[in-house]
């Protein structure tokens, strides 16, 4: 391996902690003081004005937030380059790991922008409310229920399926735990996009959102360990 190809591995390690890292703190902050990720499912009554109460600064929180699936990319690129020895099913990885990047991004952005400016008229003027609902429900299930959660956490669990799968191949340089340990993530996030469908998958949807970031972690110390087994 080049050392350019082995900087661009090590990229997507630190992308991967990095990503992980930031999920971690965003996600506690949010959940704090915003209620989230419960408040996904509340109505425009009681949603919008806690979004305005959140302030400039819980509009930040959330514009960062929708930056953090752009990390999905580079770690999908330092992936391919490591495990390149399976390389359609890394080409493919990555193409998942764009489209979740993408429609991540696009689900989570309505909430510093569309939702941001829904809460403002809402505070600002009670007659137009019920046409107020009408549209955040619109974008809660447009962009936040299909495009975001579906689409999105559909494609970032093949991205992981694929590699996961990779390094199960003996000569991938991996152990083969972290592999298995890829596999069940994928798998629980497969499980959990479906809690919009389904309340019975809500206590593995719990569990994910804590079993992804470790994953991620795990991962990405793997990519930035590789180096040691070429």
């Amino acid at each position: 391996m080049t050392n350019e190809r082995y900087a661009v591995v090590r990229m997507g390690g630190v992308s991967l902690i990095a990503g992980a890292v930031s999920f971690m703190a965003v996600f506690s902050y949010l959940a704090a003081r915003f209620h989230y990720p419960e408040v996904l499912d509340g109505r425009a009554a009681d949603v919008l004005p806690a979004l305005l109460a959140t302030g400039d600064a819980g509009r930040a929180v959330w514009a960062l937030y929708s930056l953090l699936p752009l990390f999905w990319i580079p770690a999908a690129v330092g992936a391919f380059h490591a495990l390149r020895g399976r390389e359609g099913r890394m080409r493919l990885a990555m193409l998942f790991a764009v489209v979740s990047s993408m429609a991540m991004v696009l689900g989570l952005m309505r909430w510093p922008s569309f939702h941001w400016e829904l809460a403002r008229a809402w505070a600002a003027d009670p007659s137009i409310r019920p046409a107020l609902d009408a549209v955040f429900n619109a974008t809660n299930r447009y962009l936040g229920n299909f495009i975001g959660e579906f689409l999105g956490e559909l494609c970032v669990s093949f991205f992981f399926l694929l590699s996961a799968s990779a390094m199960l191949a003996r000569d991938s340089g991996f152990p083969r735990w972290i592999g298995w340990l890829g596999i069940v993530s994928a798998a629980a996030g497969l499980i959990a996009m479906l809690r919009n469908v389904t309340p019975a998958v809500a206590p593995v949807a719990a569990v994910n959102n804590y079993l992804l970031p470790l994953w991620m972690i795990v991962f990405g110390v793997a990519l930035l360990r590789y180096r040691r087994r070429v």
